[in-house]
C-alpha cells in the first residue's frame, strides 16, 4: 500500500490547548518572507490532517505556509471520549488553531474546509476574522438544504459513535485502489453528536449559517454527479457570496485524494492569487459562478 503521509515533505508539529490539538506546520524558507496569509487545512469526519496528504506537497512548492489541525480525537490529537464531543466543541478546535496562527504570524488564515470541516469553517467564518474561506464538498447549511434538499433520504439513526467508513470497494469513479487503500488504513470512528447537529443523512435540522456575516472572499468547490449536487454546490457558493467550481464525475473524498485532485489544486491556486503582494482583496465578490470540467 502507498502511504502517501509517509511522503510528506519535512515539517514540525506541536500540540496546543487542553486538549492537545496535533497541529502540523509545512513551510519552505521562502514562505518565512511571504506576506501571504498562512492556510489552516481542516479535515472532514472520520479522518485528519492525513487526508490533505497529496495537496501539502504543492501548495509548500508554491510557497505558501500551510497548517494542518487534527480535530480533537482525531488521527495524532489526544484520544478523547468521542460520545462527549458535540459540534460545538469542534469549533473550539479550530478557533483554538486560528489563535495559535494568529499569535505566530501576526494575521489570520485562509481556512480550507472539506466535508464536516466545511461547515465548521462556514459556522466559525460568521463570527472570527480569516483572510479567506475555502470550501471543497462541504456539508451544506440548513439554508442550501431548504432550497435544494435531498430527495428520498432515508434518515439513520445515530448510535453512541458512528463507525467508520469501510471503503470495501476496489476503486471510484475518481480513485484508484491505492487511494482507497490509503484511506481505509487511517478512517476513525466519528461523534455522533456532531453527526446529528448537520448531517442531514443523520436526521439533523441543520447548522444555519448567516452568509452576510462572512466577509471575507470565498471559494466552493462540489464534486457533481448530478442537477441536484452542482445547484447545492452553487447555492452554497451565492449563499456565502463566493465563487463556485463543480467538478463533473468526480467523488466526495476523491477531490483530496485521488486521481483528480489537481483539479481542485488547480483552481485554489489561482484564486489565491489574489492574496499575492499588492493584489490583496479585503473584500469578497458576491458573484457565484462555474466552470465544470
Amino acid at each position: 500500500m502507498r502511504d502517501f503521509a509517509k511522503e510528506l515533505p519535512e515539517h514540525t508539529a506541536k500540540y496546543i490547548g487542553e486538549n492537545d490539538l496535533f497541529l502540523e506546520v509545512f513551510y519552505d524558507e521562502s514562505s518565512k518572507q511571504s506576506v501571504r496569509p498562512p492556510l489552516l487545512f481542516v479535515h472532514g469526519a472520520f479522518t485528519g490532517s492525513w487526508m490533505w496528504s497529496k495537496y501539502i506537497p504543492h501548495f509548500i512548492s508554491a510557497g505558501w505556509t500551510a497548517y494542518c489541525l487534527n480535530l480533537r480525537g482525531h488521527y495524532k490529537s489526544r484520544s478523547v471520549d468521542l460520545t462527549k464531543v458535540e459540534f460545538a466543541d469542534y469549533l473550539g478546535d479550530i478557533r483554538q488553531a486560528i489563535a495559535a496562527i494568529v499569535e505566530e504570524r501576526a494575521v489570520p488564515p485562509v481556512v480550507v474546509g472539506f466535508s464536516m470541516g466545511g461547515i465548521l469553517s462556514q459556522k466559525l467564518a460568521e463570527s472570527v476574522k480569516i483572510a479567506g474561506l475555502v470550501l471543497i464538498d462541504s456539508s451544506i447549511c440548513r439554508q442550501v438544504h431548504d432550497e435544494v434538499p435531498y430527495d428520498g433520504l432515508a434518515s439513520i439513526i445515530p448510535g453512541l459513535v458512528v463507525p467508520a467508513p469501510a471503503r470495501d470497494e476496489q476503486s471510484s469513479a475518481d480513485e484508484a485502489l491505492e487511494d482507497i487503500e490509503f484511506q481505509r488504513k487511517y478512517l476513525s470512528m466519528e461523534s455522533a453528536k456532531a453527526f446529528a447537529a448537520f448531517s442531514f443523512h443523520f436526521g439533523a435540522e441543520g447548522v444555519s449559517i448567516e452568509g452576510g456575516k462572512i466577509m471575507c472572499p470565498s471559494l466552493v468547490i462540489s464534486a457533481v454527479n448530478d442537477e441536484a449536487d452542482d445547484r447545492r454546490g452553487r447555492a452554497t457558493a451565492r449563499h456565502i457570496g463566493g465563487e463556485y467550481l463543480g467538478l463533473e464525475g468526480t467523488t466526495h473524498t476523491g477531490l483530496l485524494v485521488g486521481q483528480r485532485y489537481c483539479e481542485a489544486v488547480s483552481r485554489m491556486m489561482i484564486w489565491l492569487e489574489r492574496f499575492e503582494e499588492g493584489t490583496n482583496q479585503p473584500s469578497k465578490p458576491r458573484l457565484a459562478s462555474s466552470r465544470p470540467t
